[in-house]
């Protein structure tokens, strides 16, 4: 048995017991002072009973507690119904109803919203979606709908009738959440529907709608049409730069990271997630990494004070000679950290010591980024001569647990001479924490937006 379902057991058994002994004391209380008083004139059936009842009262209660554990009708996170209790449901609805339509809502850039910002305000994206969906539906007349939390970013809605009726408010559903932001946070929505003619099977319908999705995506935009649109954002050095400050022990801002989105000619974005790949695979690491940093140094001065300014950049691009060859004609002796990261170890430790010291002597700061969950990131710790380092976001997301594995990092990264650096730092407890533990450099949603 997991321990999980180990732990839920002891939790419902305790609970029952919190929850019987007051009755258990009721019934005792009662059976004693009717045996007290009229002892004399008891008969068998009395003590028969008594023990009847106390066990049906037992067995009640660890039934009660157990079996309404096992039935959870809504997500705690969006309180929408949960998936199990959903499918249960719409089944019901499918087989009542001779037409009915199933909608299928994405958070399509969940992923970044938890990558940038963090899980908490994901979780918070999802429940203002929901709301905001239910006060659209609700304001266009429909009223009592099923909907429910599938997975990450998924959630189904059921109506009755054939989709047909449905459509236009899809439409218009769609067309206003298309600028929807919660706290200053973009997300992108997407909608698929389908209905009972194509299945009356819950299961067909739902692969269909999943289906519907892709090739909606294909639609909006092609393998061949993002690769052109890519290149033309770099051609055209068309990007949208977003910025988050970094705290240093005495919450005094040091660092400010950037984050990049490309930006098509009819102002669509596309996210790193989506374009970083087409980057590599069309060989253009080196243009795309050489525009973005020519362009930010030109403008660094409207938006960076005395912090450093941290650059994401492909170490394919700095173990380039092009690359560093252009670096030495457009430095002017900014303050610059380059982050890196890369899944495979580069085999010849020498040469890229060489490159990085060369940077490092014209005052760029070097990081590593996602130590601990990437085997490169702890051996480039060892091996390479670097100015910080920063952990992965897995072990803020619960750093208490991981507290004995941040500390030994941070003592082993210190005693190299390099500055340790946390981010996606979502509260008051974890920040004190990973302050405490000793780490030079914080940073998350709670200290500050992205701007």
């Amino acid at each position: 048995m997991l321990l999980p379902q180990t732990k839920e057991r002891e939790y419902r058994f305790k609970l029952a017991l919190r929850i019987g002994l007051p009755i258990f004391g009721l019934i005792l209380a009662l059976i004693s002072h009717t045996f007290i008083t009229t002892y004399s004139s008891l008969q068998l059936t009395f003590y028969i009973e008594s023990t009847i009842l106390l066990l049906v009262s037992i067995y009640f209660i660890f039934y009660l507690i157990y079996h309404g554990f096992s039935v959870n009708i809504t997500d705690r996170v969006t309180n929408t119904f949960s998936r199990e209790y959903l499918y249960q449901y719409l089944n019901k609805e499918i087989k009542k109803e001779k037409k009915y339509t199933l909608m299928l809502l994405s958070v399509d850039n969940l992923y970044d919203i938890n990558n940038l910002y963090g899980m908490q305000n994901g979780d918070k994206v999802l429940f203002e979606v929901v709301r905001w969906v239910s006060d659209f539906l609700e304001a266009k007349g429909i009223h009592k709908f099923p909907i429910g939390h599938m997975k990450s970013g998924d959630f189904l809605i059921g109506f009755k009738g054939i989709d047909t009726k449905y459509k236009t408010i899809m439409e218009l559903m769609h067309l206003k959440m298309d600028d929807f932001k919660v706290d200053d946070m973009e997300v992108k929505v997407s909608l698929t529907i389908t209905d009972t003619s194509y299945s009356h099977e819950l299961e067909y319908l739902i692969e269909n709608l999943f289906d519907l999705q892709k090739e909606k995506n294909k639609k909006q935009i092609n393998p061949n049409e993002l690769e052109s649109l890519v290149v033309n954002a770099i051609k055209d050095k068309s990007f949208i730069l977003n910025t988050q400050p970094v705290f240093d022990t005495t919450d005094k801002s040091v660092i400010r990271e950037c984050f990049i989105k490309l930006k098509t000619k009819d102002a669509k974005l596309l996210y790193p997630k989506s374009y970083m790949k087409i980057v590599k695979k069309l060989g253009l690491s080196v243009e795309y990494d050489l525009m973005i940093l020519e362009e930010i140094l030109k403008k660094s001065n409207d938006f960076c004070g005395d912090e450093v300014l941290a650059i994401s950049i492909s170490p394919a691009s700095l173990r380039g000679a092009s690359f560093l060859s252009r670096i030495r004609e457009i430095f002017n002796h900014q303050k610059i950290m380059f982050i890196l990261s890369e899944v495979e170890y580069y085999p010849n430790i020498t040469r890229y010591n060489y490159i990085l010291n060369s940077l490092r002597d014209m005052g760029i700061l070097i990081a590593i980024d996602r130590l601990g969950a990437l085997n490169t990131s702890f051996l480039y710790l060892r091996d390479l001569d670097i100015d910080a380092i920063r952990f992965d976001s897995f072990y803020t997301k619960d750093a208490t647990k991981y507290k004995s594995i941040v500390l030994g990092y941070n003592t082993m990264a210190h005693l190299k001479g390099v500055k340790t650096w946390v981010k996606m730092i979502e509260d008051e407890k974890t920040k004190n924490l990973i302050k405490n533990i000793g780490i030079d450099y914080i940073q998350g949603k709670y200290l500050a937006p992205l701007e």
